[in-house]
Parts: C-alpha cells; sequence; structure tokens
C-alpha cells in the first residue's frame, strides 16, 4: 500500500486529502507543523510528501533538509503548496526532489491528477465546474455555490464546516446556503442530496439551514423530500439574513454589519436582489499563531491609498512588527501613477477622496486588467452604493472605523486561501 505524509497548517486541506487518498486505499499520515513532520519521517517512511511552503518559523527547509539527510527518505518525491512563490524560492527546493509546487487555491483536478502520476494510481475526479466559499460572520455560516455543484469541492467543504465551526465556538449552527446563479435539474439530484447532507453533518437542524435560490428545480427538491423539512427556501438573502439574526437573539439593525462581506452582486430579479456574498470570520485562524502570521505577512507589498492621515498611520502600524512594505498615498492620482511599475499583493483603498476617488481607482484598474486584491475603507454602507463598488470587483469591505486586528484578518482571509 501506497504511503502519503502530509505536513499542512490548513486543517480543511490536509483532513480532505486524507480522507480522498484513504477511499483510494492509500496510507496517510498528516502532521500539522514541521517537528510533528520531522517525527513522522523517522517513524514512516513515505512514498511521497505533501509540504506546506509557509510553515512557522522557515519549518518547509527544516522538514525538507531532514528528509534529505535520511537515506531512507533522501529520494522521496515531494509537492510542495505555496500562496505566491516566486522563481528563486522554487529553485531552491529542486535539490529536494520537487516535483511540482501548487499556488494556493489549489486545483483540485491538477493536484488529484500529479499525485495519480506519481503514485500510480487512479482517481475517480469531478472535473465538473464548481465554486464553493463558507464564511462566517455574526456566529451564521454563509455556504456560496457557484458555476455547478462539484463533488470533490463538497467534499471539501465538510471539513472546512467543522473547522470554522470550532474555531468560531459556535454551539447552534445556523447556516445559509446561497446558490449563486445557478439553474438545476434531476441530473443535479445526487450532488443537491450530498450539499444538503454536508450541510446537515455539522449539527444544524433543518430550522435553521436556509437555502438561497430562484431555482425551482432546487426549491421543489428540497420542499419535496420528508428529510428537509423545515429547510426554508429563501429568494431574499436579507430575509434569511434578518430571520435567522432574530433567532439569534442579536437585533436586526445588526444586519449593516454584514455588508462588510458582500463580494460581489448579480442583476436584481422580479423579487429583489439575488445577491452573490462572501462572509469572513473575524478571528484569527487557529492554527496560524503569531510567528507565521508574521512571517506570512514579512514579504507582502501593500499599498495604502486614504487621504486621512490618521487612516494610513493605523495601517502603517499595525504591519510595521511584521516587517511588511507599506507605500502610503494621500491622493489616488499618485497612487494611479504606480499601478503599472509597483508590484502590490494589496491594496487598502479609501472611497470618498478629493480628487481621483476610490470609485475611479478601481474604474482604471480594471480597464487596464490590473488583477490586484483590494480591501474598500469606507464609512458609506448605503447598499448601492456598496454594490457599486462590488461589481468593480473588490474583494473586501472593511467600514471605518475599524481595529488593526480586522486589517490583520481581513489580509489574511484574501491572501492565505486554503483551496
Amino acid at each position: 500500500m501506497k504511503q502519503v505524509l502530509v505536513i499542512d497548517e490548513n486543517q480543511p486541506f490536509r483532513e480532505y486529502l486524507k480522507a480522498k487518498l484513504t477511499d483510494n486505499k492509500v496510507d496517510v499520515e498528516v502532521a500539522m507543523g514541521s517537528l510533528d513532520g520531522m517525527a513522522k519521517i523517522r517513524t514512516h517512511i513515505p512514498d511521497l510528501i505533501i509540504l506546506d511552503y509557509h510553515l512557522s518559523r522557515n519549518g518547509c527547509f527544516d522538514v525538507l533538509q531532514a528528509k534529505k539527510t535520511n537515506p531512507n527518505t533522501v529520494n522521496v518525491p515531494v509537492i510542495v503548496m505555496a500562496q505566491e512563490i516566486d522563481q528563486s524560492k522554487i529553485i531552491a527546493l529542486t535539490p529536494y526532489n520537487l516535483k511540482k509546487v501548487f499556488t494556493k487555491p489549489v486545483k483540485i483536478d491538477a493536484l488529484l491528477s500529479t499525485l495519480a502520476e506519481i503514485l500510480q494510481i487512479s482517481f475517480t475526479i469531478d472535473e465538473s465546474p464548481g465554486i464553493v466559499e463558507v464564511n462566517v460572520n455574526e456566529n451564521i455560516l454563509f455556504v456560496e455555490i457557484a458555476k455547478g455543484l462539484n463533488r470533490d469541492k463538497l467534499d471539501l467543504l465538510r471539513f472546512k464546516i467543522m473547522e470554522l465551526i470550532e474555531l468560531c465556538a459556535i454551539r447552534v449552527p445556523r447556516i445559509i446556503i446561497m446558490l449563486s446563479d445557478m439553474v438545476l435539474g434531476y441530473a443535479d439530484a445526487p450532488n443537491l442530496t450530498k450539499l444538503l447532507e454536508v450541510v446537515q453533518a455539522s449539527g444544524a437542524r433543518n430550522r435553521h439551514i436556509r437555502v438561497l435560490t430562484r431555482d425551482d428545480f432546487a426549491r421543489k427538491f428540497v420542499e419535496g423530500q420528508h428529510d428537509y423539512d423545515g429547510i426554508e427556501v429563501v429568494s431574499n438573502l436579507q430575509y434569511a439574513i434578518d430571520d435567522l439574526l432574530m433567532e439569534t437573539g442579536d437585533p436586526v439593525d445588526k444586519k449593516t454589519d454584514f455588508i462588510g462581506g458582500i463580494l460581489s452582486s448579480s442583476a436584481a430579479g422580479p423579487e429583489g436582489e439575488s445577491m452573490q456574498l462572501r462572509f469572513a470570520a473575524e478571528t484569527r485562524p487557529k492554527n496560524l499563531g503569531p510567528e507565521a502570521i508574521k512571517e506570512f505577512l514579512r514579504d507582502l507589498t501593500i499599498a495604502a491609498v486614504d487621504d486621512d492621515p490618521s487612516t494610513l498611520e493605523i495601517i502603517k502600524s499595525t504591519f510595521k512588527q511584521a516587517g511588511t512594505t507599506i507605500k502610503c498615498f494621500t491622493s489616488g492620482s499618485d497612487f494611479l501613477k504606480t499601478i503599472h511599475s509597483a508590484k502590490y499583493d494589496l491594496v487598502f483603498l479609501d472611497l470618498l477622496m478629493s480628487g481621483v476617488d476610490g470609485f475611479a481607482i478601481l474604474d482604471k484598474m480594471s480597464g487596464n486588467n490590473i488583477n490586484i486584491p483590494v480591501i474598500v475603507l469606507s464609512a458609506i454602507t448605503q447598499r448601492d452604493m456598496v454594490l457599486k463598488v462590488f461589481n468593480l470587483g473588490i474583494k473586501s469591505y472593511i467600514t471605518k472605523p475599524f481595529m488593526p486586528a480586522t486589517i490583520i484578518n481581513k489580509t489574511l482571509e484574501i491572501l492565505r486561501p486554503s483551496l
């Protein structure tokens, strides 16, 4: 039986790979850090090591050096996972029998294809389109499904939901499933069943589950089966949010806080807006400690564009200890002069500035196909204004005033995805 060692600090990714490989009769060991990984390399001689490049304290190279100095493992092939990695760093990995580097979010079909080639086994891979996102706000889990119901993505969703429930200490799970602009039919029934089973496995009661969709088949499918009694199918997100917020005991006027998590929207329909949303948990990832956060942030170059000096100072001081490079601009025109020559990993952008404002900057970036992740900073919360921004393709929205921890969390959520 083939043996694989997975060393990664991202629990859902570890558990997903373990389940997928075990189903294909591969023996899998998992390790959540470099010390654990090095210990298991000594006690288990794997046929393949799957390694997270961003382990704490340069742990990736500690693991690789331990592998290289052990005559039993020196020739074991390695697959490395990384957020963003330049050519020089890839070259530094090659002496350790590197076979492939995957950047996150990982394309699952490409990963499984590589695993099949190295391990000489075959996988059943769902190559159908599908985007799955799950995040938390106000102790409500928002599961967004777009493009299609990909079974491999739904397998990963199971582990991600459980991680977030533990991370945010959610005692009574409440879940909104958002089927964004999807038209389903009878061929989708098995995968729709799988999706609902994954959500129910979280421990959420049916009466705490909402399905947001305009698709008639999905509505009839849910309403027509006894196993889903109590699950409500709705076409208006605001209704679903208000309804679950009242059940949590939070005042309904908190609903404006949710605006900060909207990612994008689609055209309004006759019953209101059908919106594609993603929400971000406001807590630091449990298995990412202070040193790992500092190490991850150290190599980033971030632009902060705001005509308020106090906002720029908060951003600068927040990232200072991590050694992040921060470029501050008090005018939009000055920032635009740099977008073709500078390489930014992230931009913090104020909406309302004199002269060239945030909307003009977003429009200019979109028109020039500049795909730098953007976090908008603004006191504006009006619905139509926010939707206008999201339609320009921003990644996240933070309402002023904000805490430094919020800035760090949002940065990690955008730049450190899992799959």
